[in-house]
């Protein structure tokens, strides 16, 4: 064991070490599988769009007025005879499309949901939307859960956990060299193995923030289930409290209406999706509407009016509670979704740079274990030489 006034610091850096190659190799793999699909998805909507899985919008005159959401609900109704609508959701980025999700029961889960798109203009059904599908549908699937639901999920957010760890680990153990070098030296006439160590350290620096967002954005949205159930045995419990022994309305109140009611509550959003009765983000006895800003920012933070189903009237009308709205921030923002496709281009060649980065760190530690080895044959029992500061 190390003595001396440098023993404390030896120690420290022997655990930052320690902290810093494990947390990195136990989550490399995973990292690697989640920036390796996370590259395509980063354009998921241009490539659902030229793959054929996003409705095609027909051309009509500009400012071509839209049918009641009546209207739009029983067409999608009529076209899928025994089923029950559970959602009515409005296209962020095509103001004239909506879909319409219907089951066979309203509680059914989203894997026995049916997605009908249609046009706001005239009711008419577009092609039949399958985000899910595809190759864009399996990358996201895997990169969402592995195919494990929300055991996968929680998996890989200890995955990013301790990418995180990782990173900061990182900051720890090779800062205090790093000063010592001008910001982008490799040192070329060093071996193979410190001239990967130099890349390795300049690109982790490059992409550090990003990162770090990506990372630590991508373990929160792996709780978005557990932060879901949160809410519903919270605040929409209260909300909805007095029509809890309430059954469901044999007739319910016009969805138009309800959606206007809401519009009036709040002027200045916008509808974003409306929850059926009995769905999971509802209650037996409300349309939830939930309404969003117009800002690149607020327009993904949602407040949900709960309208009553059997008089159309607003019951209440709440900000979602914090942990609700971090969530709908850190989604747009693993994806790089809120800048357009600049950003979006931006967020690719960092992806790209950080597979640089896991793959360089995975290749010096096997360099290393090779020279220690190489160092042990030459001389059992000692030190090799050369295992200082340049590590």
């Amino acid at each position: 064991m190390a003595t001396g006034p440098d023993a404390p610091r030896l120690r420290a850096f022997r655990l930052w070490s320690f902290v810093h190659t494990w947390t990195s190799l136990i989550s490399m793999v995973f990292m690697l599988m989640l920036c390796l699909t996370g590259l395509p998805l980063i354009f998921h909507h241009e490539l659902n769009g030229v793959l054929g899985y996003e409705p095609e919008v027909p051309a009509m005159p500009a400012g071509t007025a839209h049918v009641s959401l009546d209207t739009v609900v029983a067409s999608a109704q009529a076209m899928k005879p025994g089923l029950v609508v559970q959602y009515l959701v409005f296209d962020h980025d095509e103001p004239d499309v909506a879909f319409v999700n219907l089951a066979r029961d309203v509680r059914s889960p989203p894997s026995d949901m049916t997605i009908q798109s249609l046009d706001l203009r005239n009711g008419a059904l577009l092609r039949e939307p399958k985000p899910n599908e595809g190759p864009v549908g399996f990358l996201l699937q895997l990169h969402v859960d592995m195919f494990l639901g929300l055991g996968g999920k929680l998996f890989l957010g200890a995955m990013g956990f301790l990418f995180v760890l990782a990173i900061v680990s990182g900051i720890v153990l090779y800062g205090p060299f790093m000063r010592k070098l001008d910001f982008g030296t490799v040192r070329r006439t060093r071996t193979r193995r410190i001239r990967w160590l130099d890349w390795h350290n300049l690109v982790g620096v490059a992409t550090l923030c990003w990162a770090l967002i990506v990372g630590g954005t991508g373990v929160v949205n792996t709780w978005a289930d557990l932060m879901l159930k949160l809410w519903q045995f919270g605040q929409l419990a209260e909300m909805t409290a007095p029509y809890r022994d309430a059954s469901r309305p044999v007739r319910l109140a016009s969805i138009a209406e309800a959606v206007a009611t809401a519009k009036a509550a709040a002027p200045n959003m916008s509808p974003r999706f409306v929850a059926y009765p009995g769905t999971v983000v509802s209650s037996n006895n409300h349309y939830a509407v939930f309404m969003a800003g117009d800002t690149p920012l607020t327009s993904r933070l949602l407040k949900p009016a709960l309208i009553d189903a059997e008089t159309g009237a607003l019951t209440d009308m709440r900000a979602m509670p914090w942990y609700i709205q971090a969530l709908l921030v850190s989604q747009p923002l693993h994806f790089g979704d809120y800048g357009g496709l600049p950003l979006k281009i931006v967020w690719a060649l960092l992806d790209f740079a950080t597979i640089v980065v896991l793959g360089s760190g995975l290749y010096l530690w096997i360099a290393r274990r090779r020279w220690k080895t190489a160092g042990e044959r030459v001389q059992p029992g000692a030190r090799p030489s050369g295992a200082g500061a340049a590590e």
